[in-house]
């Protein structure tokens, strides 16, 4: 195997707060992935960096009475703390406010400059009076402008209540958040990038080989390539916290600009700090690049990033892989449920081995959400690893403490062999991302180990002196069989590594080691690797994270109390929607064709407030159209690639909008409250749902 020159990043965290359980998602995929080609014997670094530049940055730091200088310094070292807890390791995790990525930006502007890709243009927009700064959508709130709604304190960009999307100038009666002032309309020039001057380029490089998902490329082509594109606007006017435009003084790049040069940036303070030539890494074609973001911030890297590389004359992207989003318990984290955890928090309470193994477990190279369920999540760290993985070291270990294993591997009935041809299954499945395919054939290879053990008994063995080579030959295969399992699984777990390589002697430092038996080595004392997931610390960790919730309407000291439901759910649902009476047969049932589908696309309807257009595959070439009226609860971005339920019988309709083919299942009240069905983890798209 030739060895790869591999550059990785991650989406820079937002130096505006503390990293919690949704962030990690992305940089727990991430070190797996980095840590996989590392021991696969290539040289891969991992670059990343906080994104430190914006108008929240500067308004955080005023309210807490510091520079923003010293904000963002308080929340890297905040970032740092959170990421080594979790074993994260990065080669270098500088700023995007460091005098690199400002020769960065700079060299990256020149280029735009040269390729006549700058335009200038007035932009209207809302400004603070009180507060001296311009407002993003974020910083104002005002009446909903809908007239069917006029719901109160809406933020800029969208109302919370009836899904409207609408520009911060149309909110009714609007309000600065930052002072409470009433904003004045004002006019100022700002900077844009002309992108569509890149647009065959863009095209050929998101539909062509395998630089993105294919829901992804089909995304983009269908949402963004199929016009033209707009123009970018990378300017922000003083006062705003980031690095002044050279040629154009009181204007400042925008975070959005500046960001993704931030992992140039941070490449050469790693430059800088080893002796590297940054040619070797950003302008050497034999590098790869690799991104991993999320599935919200697509546009930008997928479509701005690659013509800002390109123009500059740094490497495209190998790849971007993609994720989506974390739920908690089914359901948008929460502070209020005690769902929003922050790494912190967490590690307050339970052990980031878990984590990144459920993270793992859930993990393809779909771009599809995953769901931590705290019942399952002890379930499967309880079954997988304590039950699993750890139980064949601690059946095996503690009777060669201070002993040597065999100095010959002995007959195992082909179970090592077996294992180690999965080697390149395993691999491929890393290789892709695809950690959930990886983590089963481990766990096969376990059970088959286990298995191993419990009809060779050394408990049984141990009893009878006589039969002191026995009991050596078992644990020998057994331990080596574990040991197997310890270095596929080490790119995820890496103290379990660590643990194993302690235990027997022998560092993890290679993938080829799960093709090489272990013998002769000293079996050191056995403690314990990993204990089962405690209750009360998901418990005390939900606590901790939960936000008083307000007391409900009428409820008061005088309100008689309501005793709670056996298993904590409410009938509130039940009450709205009564049970229907009449019964039917299960004859009736069957008529309806229930399918597994795949969302390919997904659309705004012009001129529907609620619906949705999407594109379903029923497995093969089977596509139906849909409008469903989801569109209050999901973006169109959020549904690709996921799996869905579909009536796949119903008798079309026409509508204004189209012929409707079918039906997507859904539950909730409605409006924001809708909840998508979705099969588990394994179905595919055109199986039957019984």
């Amino acid at each position: 195997m030739t060895p790869r020159r591999i550059l990785v990043t991650s989406a820079l965290p937002y130096a505006n707060g503390p990293i919690h359980i949704g962030h990690l998602v992305e940089y727990i995929q991430t070190d797996i992935w980095v840590r996989f080609q590392n021991l696969r014997g290539h040289r891969c670094l991992y670059i990343c960096a906080d994104d430190t530049h914006g108008t929240a940055i500067m308004i955080s730091a005023q309210r807490e009475g510091i520079p923003p200088e010293q904000f963002i310094e308080m929340m890297h070292a905040a970032h740092v703390r959170d990421f080594t807890g979790f074993d994260i390791r990065f080669d270098n995790y500088g700023s995007t406010h460091s005098e690199q990525n400002r020769r960065m930006c700079e060299f990256f502007w020149r280029a735009m400059r040269e390729a006549d890709l700058v335009v200038e243009r007035e932009v209207t927009q809302l400004y603070d009076p009180v507060a001296g700064v311009f407002l993003a959508d974020r910083f104002v709130k005002g009446t909903c402008p809908n007239p069917a709604c006029r719901a109160p304190d809406q933020y800029g960009d969208s109302c919370d209540r009836c899904g409207y999307t609408y520009s911060p100038t149309d909110l009714i009666d609007p309000v600065s958040t930052i002072s409470g002032a009433k904003p004045e309309l004002r006019s100022s020039p700002h900077l844009f990038l002309q992108i569509e001057k890149l647009h065959d380029f863009l095209e050929e490089w998101t539909q062509s080989g395998d630089h993105l998902q294919p829901e992804i490329a089909n995304y983009l082509k269908g949402h963004f390539l199929n016009e033209r594109l707009r123009d970018w606007d990378v300017s922000r006017p003083a006062p705003y916290f980031g690095f002044e435009i050279p040629d154009s003084p009181g204007n400042y790049w925008y975070v959005w600009f500046d960001a993704p040069i931030g992992y140039v940036g941070s490449t050469l303070q790693w430059c800088e700090r080893t002796g590297e030539k940054p040619e070797d890494w950003w302008w050497n074609p034999e590098t790869e690049i690799h991104h991993f973001i999320g599935k919200d911030i697509t546009y930008f890297h997928c479509l701005f990033w690659p013509a800002m590389l390109k123009t500059a004359g740094l490497n495209l992207p190998k790849k971007v892989h993609i994720h989506g989003f974390l739920t908690v318990n089914g359901e948008k984290m929460s502070k209020s449920k005690g769902t929003l955890i922050r790494a912190e928090t967490y590690r307050k309470h339970l052990d980031p081995s878990y984590l990144r193994y459920f993270y793992a477990s859930k993990l393809s190279s779909r771009v599809e959400d995953i769901d931590l369920n705290f019942d399952e999540f002890a379930q499967k760290i309880n079954a997988d690893l304590v039950g699993n993985v750890v139980n064949l070291a601690s059946r095996t270990a503690r009777f060669l403490e201070g002993d040597t294993l065999a100095a010959k591997y002995p007959e195992d009935g082909g179970l090592f062999a077996q294992a180690a041809a999965d080697g390149e299954a395993i691999a491929e499945a890393y290789e892709t991302c695809d950690y959930s395919r990886a983590i089963r054939i481990i766990l096969a290879a376990g059970d088959r180990a286990n298995r191993f053990i419990e009809q060779a008994a050394p408990w049984t063995l141990k009893k009878d002196p006589t039969r002191r080579e026995a009991l050596r030959d078992a644990c020998t295969i057994g331990l080596n069989l574990f040991r197997q399992i310890a270095v596929y699984l080490a790119p995820v777990l890496p103290r379990l590594a660590e643990q194993t390589g302690r235990l027997l002697n022998d560092p993890i430092v290679s993938w080829r080691q799960a093709g090489e038996p272990l013998t002769g080595r000293r079996v050191e004392q056995y403690t314990h690797l990993m204990t089962r997931v405690p209750k009360e610390g998901i418990e005390a960790m939900t606590a901790e994270s939960r936000e008083g919730e307000p007391t409900a309407p009428g409820a008061g000291a005088d309100s008689p109390a309501v005793p709670p439901s056996p298993t904590g759910d409410d009938d509130a649902p039940l009450q709205a929607e009564p049970l229907v009476a009449e019964t039917i047969s299960i004859d009736e049932f069957t008529k309806v064709d229930l399918r597994v589908a795949r969302v390919v696309s997904a659309e705004e309807v012009p001129g529907a407030d609620k619906l949705l257009k999407l594109t379903l595959s029923l497995g093969g070439e089977q596509r139906r159209t849909v409008f469903a009226g989801i569109k209050k609860a999901y973006r169109p971005e959020q549904l690709i690639g996921r799996l869905v339920i579909c009536v796949a019988n119903l008798a079309p309709r026409k509508m204004r909008f189209g012929l409707s083919e079918g039906m997507i299942l859904a539950a909730g009240a409605g409006g924001a409250e809708i909840f998508l069905l979705a099969p588990d983890e394994g179905a595919k798209p055109g199986h039957r749902v019984h």
